[in-house]
């Protein structure tokens, strides 16, 4: 394969152009807001992100190198095709969801992160268990998405793929370190215009060149290879299910996607952008089906690629640079490039800041340093972004399944994170003790479960399960969402125990080491609870909420603003006359 200097020079003004946004748009930050609430300017973006920038940035955040490369693999390998490409209407629902139940309730208490509301029901030691998956989750994301850049740059332009990785990481990690969400935020618009264009361009291109046969005979037809509508097998309809669910509940309680929630002005603004993004999934999957359907079209024995095909080959996951590579011009395969490339910078930079953000806010200052200076916090955001983005790029060029790893950590943000999530919003009662044992067989029952992408054989062989090539067994029976639902219903089941336990002097109140219910009301606990709690207090919605920062953590969950406009609202006034 030949050096292609110009596709180099192509990618290096895309990415100056990135980074000249980001820096703008880091700009912009410094100069709005005051000096007192920089970190939580790096973190919400002073929670005054627009409809038209928000629906930019929460698209883009999910629109990313795994989401495209992903849709289109599916639809090319043979046997599974487009019924088993799950990511766009299993994210775009997941987003719809949000919207309808998350979104408003977390956006209208003022928290900063997602794992507010479980540090200030649970207290801090559970925010740090919690904080463990969801870290997890981003930065083997970030590893994940940095690979498949660096395998589709190598693929198109010939370039070493451990330079291009680094270079690109370094890229996403300036300016989200300089400018926090402002920046990518920014960069997503720019991002996301470039995803849609780079693939539409090419998609005409591909599917006219000479060996691709008709795009709608080959769906229902067997021409060079299973039709790529595919198909759901029987006995796999329960495995179908499992992964249709994790990608549908299990794409709700990440840090990324609470983020473009809580920078948003208002608790309905966040709900609209969760729409918003909900459509934008749908759109911008279609290029990518389509270069999958155009792969399976293809006979590759009559193109440059040769034979054996990518399937033969096992590079199945790389069938959108493929496709790019050899069914396009030169030129329009380098926008094709710029697309993928924007994709995965576009999401690695959002997990980057989702770690920093919950680590600086909910392990370093409400953990340790509750008393810590606004400039301080900053300082932490900033380091941690850098060693965060440095661990992502370690693990994208040295760890030999990374995909296999971020699998693992995803099904737990859907097993632990998604049935607290449910509990700390919407289960009245529930304590540190029903947490801790929920978080524990969850993480027991999904790792009994096996993973193949990690060769972990199985503990527990559910109805149903196989052995695959490497006799590694697969599971059929959907044990994913089995450990997600007794995760949450143990919750519940030892909170009330634990509360019944202790309020009926079964177990003396000193063996409540944790706090959660006999001492309800102590000094440690009005240290992580809401000090208002009154039914005929109407709080607007529309309010602009930016908790003020304080040495307690009682007030940094508290709204002051909301309280200001509660004192002066009719209802209240009308109340008070009566």
């Amino acid at each position: 394969m030949a050096f292609h200097a110009e596709g180099l020079v192509a990618i290096i003004v895309f990415y100056l152009a990135i980074l000249a946004v980001g820096i703008w748009a880091a700009w912009k930050t410094k100069n709005t807001g005051s000096e007192g609430d920089r970190s939580e300017a790096i973190i919400v973006g002073g929670r005054d992100i627009g409809l038209l920038v928000g629906g930019f940035t929460m698209t883009a955040t999910w629109v990313g190198g795994g989401y495209i490369n992903g849709t289109a693999e599916a639809v090319y390998v043979p046997g599974y095709g487009l019924a088993w490409a799950q990511a766009p209407i299993g994210y775009s629902l997941s987003l719809i969801l949000g919207g309808l139940f998350f979104a408003k309730p977390m956006r209208s208490k003022g928290y900063v992160t997602m794992l507010d509301p479980f540090q200030q029901l649970y207290g801090k030691r559970m925010g740090g268990l919690l904080f463990i998956p969801a870290l997890m989750g981003e930065m083997f994301w970030a590893a994940a998405i940095f690979s498949a850049l660096g395998a589709t740059i190598s693929v198109i332009i010939d370039v070493n793929m451990n330079i291009s990785v680094i270079i690109s990481a370094l890229i996403a990690t300036m300016y989200t370190l300089v400018g926090g969400l402002y920046s990518v935020a920014y960069t997503d618009v720019v991002q996301l215009f470039c995803i849609f264009l780079g693939l539409w361009i090419s998609v005409p291109f591909a599917m006219s060149h000479p060996a691709v046969t008709d795009i709608g005979l080959t769906a229902v037809h067997h021409v060079h290879q299973a039709p790529w509508l595919g198909s759901i097998n029987s006995l796999d309809i329960y495995t179908w299910l499992d992964n249709f669910l994790l990608l549908t509940l299990g794409g709700i309680p990440w840090q990324a996607y609470f983020q473009r929630v809580l920078s948003s002005s208002s608790a309905t603004y966040a709900q609209v952008l969760s729409f918003l993004a909900a459509f934008g999934c749908i759109v911008m999957a279609f290029p990518a089906i389509l270069i999958g359907a155009i792969g399976a079209s293809t006979a590759w024995n009559e193109t440059e690629y040769g034979v054996p095909d990518p399937m033969t080959k096992k590079e199945a996951d790389m069938i959108l640079p493929i496709v790019l590579q050899y069914l396009c011009p030169v030129y329009i395969s380098f926008f094709g490039l710029g697309a993928v490339s924007a994709a995965v910078m576009s999401s690695a930079d959002s997990s980057i800041l989702s770690a920093s953000s919950m680590f600086a806010r909910n392990i370093y200052q409400l953990s340790f340093r509750q008393n810590a200076s606004d400039r301080e916090l900053v300082w932490v955001m900033r380091i941690t972004i850098f060693l965060f983005g440095a661990s992502a790029t370690a693990m994208a060029l040295l760890a030999s399944s990374v995909y296999g790893l971020w699998y693992l950590s995803s099904d737990l943000v859907y097993i632990i994170i998604f049935p607290q999530l449910l509990c700390v919003l919407f289960i009245k009662g529930t304590n540190t003790y029903g947490a801790i044992a929920g978080y524990l067989f969850g993480l027991v029952l999904r790792i009994t479960g096996g993973e193949p992408y990690l060769y972990l054989q199985p503990l527990i062989y559910y109805p149903g399960c196989y052995p695959d090539e490497n006799n590694i067994y697969i599971q059929r029976f959907p044990f994913k969402t089995l450990a997600m639902l007794t995760s949450f219903f143990t919750n519940i089941v030892v909170s009330y125990l634990a509360k019944y336990l202790f309020e009926s002097g079964t177990l003396p109140p000193k063996l409540d080491f944790l706090d959660a219910v006999v001492a309800r009301y102590s000094r440690e606990h009005m240290d992580k609870a809401t000090l208002v709690k009154s039914d005929n207090i109407v709080l607007n919605e529309l309010a602009p909420v930016n908790p003020r920062h304080s040495l307690t953590l009682s007030s940094t969950f508290t709204n002051k603003e909301a309280f200001n406009y509660v004192d002066s609202s009719p209802e209240l006034s009308n109340t008070e006359d009566n």
